[in-house]
């Protein structure tokens, strides 16, 4: 809220009446003078080690001092308290180097602009500040209705990813059906830093990146078409700022579900697809989906096809040459079925045979 001062004159009034007897009296009027004073600064700024912090900083003063403020107007910064003898910090008209923080007025003091940048920031200028405006008129003001509190931190805040499906965010564990417009989006709050932060994805440079950046936020939006090899993948993004010292980094990360119809359907034999009769056989059948199919088995006969069981495996323990044939597995889940098909041959077993011969003689 705006600041009211008051400046007060006492001004004396005499007043006289004069009838059958004369009498006076006088009287002392508090007369005030209002003076307006505000301040209009952000109320928590984040900050991180190594880096700036820009306070974004504007001010109103009566109008009476408005002739004062001149380029020779300079700005004072006070932490944790309004004392100017025990708080300054930091005073424009004055070599940084000096002062507990380094920084610079980047608003134009004679336009009400106290915008304000400060740089390489410790842990210990974490707290709050107080604007101060001198003059070398009579305007001296600091403005303790409002101050900034900054909070120097570590390590960057973390970035969030969204998954979009067809323009609308999915939240949780949600799957992704095959075939989808899908929109990976990492939004993070930027600090001040010089190189400004970037965003990066990791395990996918394939996809095209589309990436803005607004006021106080970075975004990058990976966009596919979902399939079959994205299942199960982890999408990690990671901001990076480039310190001085070395690169702070924080990131999110995203597992993307996808579903999709049975794919690469494939049957096996064991021991082999040729065997001889009376020994044992196992038909295995493998399907690649989400979620899991069922199997079924049909083998055909006379034409048709003739169905035997579910179940991903098929065995005979004693074969024999009614089980030759062609066996078919199919792969089904709610998107979709697949077939897969393999010659079952029985052999018959070699059989010696003795001959008994028996000579004649006429």
């Amino acid at each position: 809220a705006p600041a009211i001062m008051n400046s007060e004159n006492i001004v004396n009034v005499l007043c006289e009446h004069s009838n059958l007897s004369s009498w006076h009296f006088s009287v002392n009027l508090l007369v005030t003078r209002t003076m307006y004073f505000n301040i209009y600064l952000p109320e928590k700024i984040k900050a991180l080690r190594g880096s700036c912090v820009i306070i974004n900083c504007r001010f109103e003063i009566n109008k009476q001092y408005n002739t004062d403020l001149t380029e020779r107007a300079k700005g004072v910064w006070l932490k944790d308290g309004t004392d100017v003898n025990r708080n300054v910090v930091f005073n424009s008209n004055t070599s940084s180097q000096n002062f507990f923080i380094r920084g610079n007025i980047t608003g134009k003091l004679k336009d009400k602009d106290c915008t304000t940048v400060f740089y390489d920031l410790r842990s210990d200028h974490s707290g709050r500040y107080y604007f101060r405006i001198e003059t070398e008129g009579q305007l001296k003001e600091t403005f303790k209705q409002a101050n900034v509190s900054i909070d120097v931190f570590e390590s960057p805040p973390k970035p969030r990813v969204q998954l979009y499906v067809e323009q609308k965010e999915v939240q949780g564990q949600e799957e992704v059906l095959e075939g989808s417009s899908v929109s990976l989006r990492c939004s993070a709050e930027t600090l001040c830093s010089s190189p400004p932060p970037t965003l990066t994805w990791s395990s996918t440079p394939r996809i095209p990146l589309s990436d803005s950046s607004r006021l106080q936020e970075l975004i990058s939006d990976l966009n596919f078409t979902a399939t079959h090899h994205e299942h199960g993948v982890t999408f990690t993004c990671t901001i990076t700022y480039q310190l001085q010292d070395k690169n702070k980094t924080a990131q999110d990360s995203i597992t993307v579900h996808v579903q999709y119809s049975p794919k690469n359907t494939a049957v096996s034999v064991l021991p082999s697809s040729s065997v001889l009769e009376g020994s044992s056989v196992t038909l295995i059948c493998s399907s690649d989906a989400n979620p899991a199919v069922n199997y079924t088995w049909s083998r055909e006969s006379e034409g048709q096809l003739e169905q035997l069981q579910t179940g991903d495996t098929l065995t005979f323990n004693r074969t024999d040459p009614t089980h030759r044939g062609w066996y078919h597995c199919t792969a089904q889940n709610q998107h979709g079925s697949q077939n897969s098909s393999v010659m079952l041959d029985i052999q018959f077993p070699f059989q010696s045979v003795t001959l008994d011969v028996t000579s004649v003689t006429d």
